[in-house]
């Protein structure tokens, strides 16, 4: 598959239409691959289009959280176990770096307690990463 001028031109009418990468690699056809299609418009310099994907999953998150039940108030916390919000440029040797939330959302920061020396995670959350291992069973006639 080459990209033609005839292509080139299809493939920029179809972008501007607001056609899916799929679409436009369908309607082009002769093995052209919706990566194809993303790729070429890339290079072409064709502004880019919000993702179907996150703007969905986005919308599905703020109509879950407004189904929820009102959050009530959560107890105050003793200052030994206050979760702080540490960003990632504040992290060290000496904080806990478990992650809390997802990295795509506004509130998202690391656990930010004390780490176990040598361990990049607090105490709570060593026991959380780290968890013995089941002894293996032994195969006989081997």
């Amino acid at each position: 598959m080459s990209w033609t001028d005839d292509r080139i031109a299809q493939l920029k009418k179809c972008w501007d239409k607001g056609l899916s990468a799929s679409q436009i690699a369908a309607e082009l056809g002769e093995g052209v691959t919706r990566n194809a299609v993303i790729g070429k418009a890339h290079r072409l310099g064709l502004k880019s289009r919000p993702s179907p994907v996150k703007s969905d999953s986005k919308k599905a998150k703020t109509a879950t959280a407004a189904k929820a039940k009102p959050k009530a108030k959560a107890a105050p916390k003793s200052d030994a176990s206050k979760s702080k919000t540490i960003s990632l440029l504040e992290l060290n040797e000496r904080i806990c770096k478990w992650p809390i939330g997802h990295p795509g959302d506004d509130d998202f920061h690391f656990c930010g307690e004390s780490s176990e020396a040598g361990h990049p995670y607090c105490a709570k959350h060593c026991g959380e990463a780290y968890q013995a291992q089941a002894p293996r069973r032994v195969r006989k006639g081997l």
